[in-house]
């Protein structure tokens, strides 16, 4: 084998999963450190779990939806099945009932880490990719969901996203209605993947099992969907259930506050859609951003069991970020202040550099053209008597 193929070999990774290369890798860190700061400046205290967990530990309450994602192996110390993290949220809301119990509430925490399922999707080919997120735990009001979106907003727009947009859906709502018309599970699910499938026509046909009026209800729900104040009109002008209309009371509570705070967020609803959000209690939202493919981040209202028991649910909120959609929203900036420092340059003066915010590259030894191998290491300084001196691409 020549050693061309054979490099190519060793560069090989499995499917979905990529090195970060210079100055990329620097690029997602510093990125990660500007969220994780402001996450912590709007009081977010930073916890850190394991890569891997026992399994049934991992996959409990919000973890169970991620199963299928999640890969197993032997633990060699105590025999037991692991489960390495397909998704951090449900470490964090075990952090929280457990290490974190007796805690005051409401509890906000943060979190950065990468995380590795089975199979990428049509959106997001990476098995590999990370996760910047808060969890917002112990509080269930509207206000606490607007917390989480507020603080996302806000910290997407520092990083430079000005065109996102957050789409609002209610898991919830279906099930209320079909508990309002007295539906059973066989009828409701039949309903429900028809509304998955965004199918209208699918909707109608089961008007001769659930009464015309309340396939029209369904139909009406279906159509439902787009900017926010539009559609919180629409469906507060229907005729809805008891148990439905407190599920919409919810998503309005929130949407008043955003608009209150935000009045120039965004803001999209899509009541029906429920495909993602399987283990969420009330509203959830998505971020994106104009021209990039994929979410930028999403999250919810769900439950969490507490360690004595499973029965006894806590009420959290909270938003996963996904970084590889992310950084891809961001412009990148290059090093600026890349220094090249000529062999010999005094220890200390690289220091003053360093300390006055100067990315040093130091020379290794003499060198005929110092400008030119300067730029060759892609500095655009090179240090001259003393002084950070630029350089033009043809020095």
């Amino acid at each position: 084998m020549d050693a061309t193929n054979d490099n190519a070999s060793k560069a090989l990774l499995p499917a979905g999963m990529n090195d970060t290369l210079p100055p990329h890798a620097a690029f997602e860190a510093s990125v990660v450190e500007k969220i994780m700061s402001r996450f912590g400046a709007h009081g977010y205290d930073r916890v850190k779990p394991p890569l891997l967990e026992f399994e049934e530990n991992l996959l409990r309450g919000p973890g169970e939806a991620m199963a299928h994602q999640t890969f197993r192996l032997m633990d060699p110390v105590s025999q037991r099945m692991m489960g390495l993290r397909a998704d951090i949220t449900p470490q964090v809301a075990r952090i929280a009932t457990t290490r974190l119990g007796g805690a005051p509430r409401p509890l906000r925490l943060s979190y950065a880490g990468q995380i590795l399922r089975i199979k990428g999707t049509q959106l997001r080919a990476d098995r590999q990719f990370g996760q910047v997120g808060v969890e917002l735990i112990g509080a269930d009001s509207p206000v606490a969901d607007a917390e989480i979106i507020l603080m996302a907003a806000a910290v997407l727009g520092e990083l430079g996203i000005d065109t996102m947009s957050v789409d609002l859906c209610l898991p919830t709502l279906v099930p209320a209605v079909c508990r309002d018309l007295d539906l059973d599970r066989a009828t409701e699910s039949e309903i429900r993947a028809a509304l998955d499938r965004k199918d209208a026509a699918g909707i109608a046909s089961l008007s001769e099992s659930i009464g015309e009026q309340n396939a029209r209800l369904f139909s009406d729900l279906l159509a439902a969907t787009g900017p926010a104040t539009e559609t919180i009109d629409t469906l507060n002008a229907m005729d809805l259930g008891k148990l439905t209309r407190t599920e919409f009371d919810c998503l309005k509570a929130v949407v008043d506050v955003l608009n209150a705070e935000a009045p120039d967020l965004a803001l999209t609803i899509d009541v029906v859609e429920n495909r993602g959000w399987e283990y969420h209690t009330g509203v959830t939202y998505t971020f994106f951003t104009r021209g990039i493919r994929g979410e930028l981040g999403t999250g919810g209202r769900y439950g969490t069991s507490t360690a004595d028991s499973a029965e006894d649910v806590e009420p959290a909120t909270g938003l996963t970020l996904f970084m590889d959609t992310l950084l891809r929203a961001i412009p990148a900036s290059d090093d600026p202040n890349r220094v090249y420092l000529p062999a010999g340059t005094p220890r200390k003066q690289a220091d003053k550099l360093r300390a006055e915010g100067w990315i040093t590259v130091p020379a290794l030894e003499d060198t005929a053209d110092e400008p030119a191998e300067a730029l060759r290491l892609g500095c655009k300084f090179i240090l001259i008597d003393g002084k950070p001196q630029g350089l033009a691409p043809s020095d």
